[in-house]
Order: structure tokens, then sequence, then C-alpha cells
């Protein structure tokens, strides 16, 4: 056990470290603190401090150099992983990512979706309506998210429904935080209705529309 809590005490270190990187506390080419210093900035042993260095060096964010030091070989977040990345972003920047994949996901829904999606997309959106008339507001935001994935995956775009998941996933609290009620779901059930009906219909333009005013006027 001890072996499986140190590794990831690395890796946290490694994630804090490769945030201030990516933010900018570190320049390119900059040398690192010495290990005393790490080890007392991040409360960790040394072990941990070389196991992290080893973790961005591996993924190219650093450079050792025996006897000299350790450097900043990259500074972009591109090399952090995309879950990583979403954890520390801002609610506002989270939803306006969600509006954007909202519009294309539902698009390609409607030109792509398959029987069993349809079938999907209204169980989902019985159960967010059922949950917000019950004034069940975790079992609404829930369904209201899985409606929506189900036209995610709908658009048989994988890539987007992947990103349109992990978003999903982390803006949830979020949301639960957000409404004091199911009110908002209750208002906004019939344009998403009218918004299966579209996709159904396999009619892209209007899908795109409604999903415009959707996500012009509510976050979900």
């Amino acid at each position: 056990m001890a072996l499986i809590n140190k590794k990831s005490l690395a890796e946290e270190v490694a994630s804090k470290l490769q945030e201030q990187i990516s933010l900018g506390h570190y320049k390119l080419n900059e040398k690192l603190p010495i290990e005393a210093e790490l080890m007392k900035s991040f409360g960790v042993g040394r072990s941990s401090i070389r196991e992290a260095m080893k973790i961005l060096a591996n993924s190219g964010l650093l450079r050792i150099q025996q006897g000299v030091g350790t450097f900043v070989q990259e500074v972009t977040s591109t090399r952090e992983p995309m879950d990583q990345r979403l954890q520390r972003a801002s609610l506002k920047d989270l939803d306006e990512v969600r509006q954007l994949l909202e519009l294309k996901i539902a698009e390609k829904a409607a030109i792509n979706r398959s029987e069993d999606d349809i079938i999907a997309m209204k169980q989902h959106l019985a159960a967010r309506m059922k949950a917000a008339n019950e004034g069940l507001l975790e079992d609404c935001v829930e369904a209201d998210i899985q409606f929506h994935i189900a036209i995610a995956e709908a658009s048989k775009n994988e890539i987007l429904a992947d990103l349109y998941k992990s978003i999903s996933k982390h803006l949830k609290k979020e949301f639960l935080s957000l409404y004091p009620d199911t009110e908002i779901f209750k208002e906004t059930y019939a344009i998403h209705e009218q918004l299966l009906k579209s996709i159904i219909a396999k009619n892209p333009k209007k899908t795109w529309n409604i999903v415009a005013e959707i996500v012009g006027h509510t976050h979900y």
C-alpha cells in the first residue's frame, strides 16, 4: 500500500506542477527550484518529488539535466489530460464549450440518428419530465444530461460524444447548485420536445436553430 500511496502523491505533485507551468508560474527553459525547496513547498518526501519530475519529463514538459537541474521544456497545456484540464476549468468556460458542442451534435444527430437512438432519447426526455413534475432535482438534472448524451451518441461522432460526456460530468455538480428547483426543466420541456421531433424528422437546419434557442436562454 505504501508504494501506491507514494505514487499517488507523486502524481498529485506532477499535476500541481503542470498546472503552475501552464499558468505561467515557470517560463520556458526556466530552472525549477531544488528538490529541498519543492519538498517543502508541496509537503512531500524526496522520492515523491523525483517521481513527479520523471512523470513530467516523460510527458515532455520538463528536461532533466544530471548535475545541472530540471528545466521547463514545454509550457503549453496541450499534453495535459483533458479530464484533468476540465477539473480546473471555470463554470463559464465549461458551459460555453458545452453549448458549442450541443449545436454540432444535435445537427449531426438529425442526420445520423438510428431507431435505437430515438428510443433512448425518448426515454431520457420522459424521465426528465417525470422528475421535474415530482420536484426531484438531482434525478431531473441526471435525466437531462442523459438526454443530451443520447443526442451526442446519435451524432455518430465518437470524439464529439466523448467530449460532451466529459463536459457534462464536470457540470453536473454546478447545475445542482445553480437551480433551486425543477421549474426551469418544466418550462423548457416543450422546446426539448421540439428538438427531439426535429431530430426524428431528420431536419438538421431546424435542429440547429432549436438548440441555438435553448442555449441562448437556459443552461440545459
